[in-house]
């Protein structure tokens, strides 16, 4: 059966890559060594052009932390509407739409920022082109990661993406785990950071995650269909 793969991809090549390797959807970002940070809008449009599965977008205005000012909040806000707004003319003929944006945001005492983060769903959620929301890894440095998780569903997010409150999900393991347990259907547990082709199975038997996150980088440091399809299981 094939299995739910997130590719997090840079560029339109490795969208392509991502989706001929049996890819459920693209998480598209920029600079992934600092941990991602929003594309640019051309970069967006062309891999819109060039996949027709599903394109979600990493809205997050900076490298570092994740606790933000009320400008840097007030920027991610106008990224959404950018996102929101976007209609790009596909080959086929057919109009193509971001599916969903990917945030976070901490407050000062490392605790979810309800405020912003509520502000965000609300924008991603209005008018007639609703897209989903995911709340991205600044989850794993949070204060309590099961207050967390409670206040992410609370606010309307779709999907958590997370190693686990660790820094991969061969450490993270338990905790996804108990983050499945506790979410319990109410939100979908996304497992990112480190899967592999090596490991994706027994992190899916072990855990009950059944969506995962990786780059599915090949030898030459990009996504591989190759990489993709071995860990899609198709």
């Amino acid at each position: 059966m094939k299995r739910f793969l997130e590719c997090c991809c840079t560029s339109p090549f490795e969208a392509v890559q991502a989706q001929e390797g049996g890819a459920s959807r693209v998480e598209l970002c920029e600079d992934l060594p600092s941990g991602g940070v929003m594309p640019r809008k051309e970069v967006l449009e062309e891999t819109l052009k060039a996949v027709s599965i599903p394109v979600n977008v990493l809205v997050r205005p900076r490298r570092g932390g994740f606790v933000y000012t009320e400008d840097e909040i007030l920027e991610t806000l106008g990224l959404i509407r950018m996102c929101k707004d976007m209609r790009v003319a596909a080959p086929d003929g057919s109009t193509r739409r971001v599916n969903g944006v990917v945030v976070g945001a901490l407050d000062g005492s490392l605790r979810v920022d309800k405020a912003s983060i509520g502000r965000m769903v609300a924008l991603a959620r209005a008018g007639d082109h609703p897209m989903s929301v995911t709340f991205h890894r600044a989850f794993d440095e949070c204060l309590d990661p099961l207050e967390a998780l409670e206040d992410i569903i609370a606010l309307g997010c779709d999907t958590l993406l997370t190693a686990g409150h660790a820094a991969s999900v061969n450490e993270g393991k338990e905790m996804l785990r108990t983050l499945v347990r506790k979410a319990a259907g109410r939100i979908a547990v996304l497992a990112g950071s480190g899967v592999r082709p090596s490991n994706i199975a027994g992190l899916e038997e072990y855990t009950g995650v059944t969506l995962f996150h990786s780059s599915a980088h090949g030898p030459d440091g990009r996504t591989s269909s190759a990489v993709v399809s071995e860990m899609a299981g198709r």
